[in-house]
């Protein structure tokens, strides 16, 4: 979570026509930008990586529900049905964020950006089956560059050590978790406002992150609360906040193309912070599985209201 990856699902951008603006394009590079750094304070905290991800979850919780209540009355009504969904999406979404960063700290950080990512292509496999029909040239472009990059990067990681490649793995698990998260929300995407469904699967998402970190040992309470203050900033506010602004102004294809900043600036961060060097062969990986990415996003299909 991915880096992602970003909880917005990739689908947001609903007009045929978008209507974008510098300002809309300076936001969404601006979120992706700020995302691309929740990687680096969740090294920086000293809490373990899980615990992390609670407190991202937590610290923007009464953030996410003062921006639900500006929101139209009929877009925060949830039934019971539509409640235990968004509730039941929120679970996976911890899930996928407490794989993602169990593996970062493992793995170099512009790997676990473009596996946390990873939830775009698993979306678009899971449509196929769903359509069952054959793939699209684009689409079968982005399988097979996705897998050469994810060859390219995990033969890396393996031969600096089974480590990285356990934490490649996890990363590429929390994609998973990430596109189940996404696939459950579609339905709800149509009849509820975007930050209260943030809200309401944040709310679901803390708990759960709080037992996995308990489970699995780790520090809780920071001593240090700034990288924790500054990953809920970067990460769950300007990142979801812009994102949420600026996607519905754009087409897929320009997303997908935002979208490739992030491993990109991932990547730059972990060279410069923590000395993690790029062998070619990495370069090609990580090009390869950004196009397929990009590509992923260029096949999307308006959603129709």
């Amino acid at each position: 979570m991915s880096t992602t990856p970003a909880t917005i699902p990739p689908t947001a951008a609903s007009s045929s026509a978008p209507d974008w603006t510098p300002r809309h394009l300076l936001a969404l590079l601006a979120a992706n930008a700020a995302l691309a750094l929740g990687a680096w304070f969740v090294r920086l905290s000293d809490t373990g990586p899980i615990a992390a991800g609670f407190w991202r979850l937590t610290l923007a919780l009464p953030v996410l529900y003062l921006l639900a209540t500006r929101e139209p009355a009929s877009q925060r009504r949830m039934g019971p049905g539509l409640l235990a969904l968004v509730i039941g999406a929120g679970v996976f979404f911890a899930l996928d964020l407490a794989a993602w960063h169990f593996g970062l700290v493992r793995t170099k950080l512009g790997n676990a950006s473009l596996f946390g990512n990873s939830g775009s292509l698993i979306v678009m496999v899971w449509g196929l089956f769903v359509a069952r029909r054959a793939p699209r040239v684009l689409e079968i472009a982005a399988i097979g560059a996705a897998l050469g990059g994810a060859a390219l990067l995990m033969g890396g990681s393996l031969e600096i050590g089974h480590a990285n490649l356990v934490g490649d793995l996890f990363c590429v698990l929390g994609g998973v978790f990430y596109a189940v998260y996404i696939i459950m929300l579609n339905g709800a995407r149509e009849k509820l406002g975007q930050y209260s469904m943030l809200a309401v699967s944040t709310t679901a998402s803390a708990p759960v992150m709080l037992l996995v970190a308990v489970a699995m040992g780790e520090a809780i309470w920071p001593h240090n609360w700034t990288p924790l203050i500054a990953l809920a900033i970067s990460s769950q506010l300007i990142g979801q906040g812009f994102l949420i602004y600026s996607l519905r102004h754009f087409t897929p294809l320009v997303i997908g193309l935002a979208l490739m900043t992030q491993p990109a600036l991932t990547a730059t961060v972990g060279w410069f912070a923590f000395g993690e060097t790029l062998s070619a062969t990495d370069v090609v990986g990580m090009v390869l599985l950004a196009a397929a990415l990009a590509l992923a996003k260029a096949g999307d299909r308006p959603a129709k209201a």
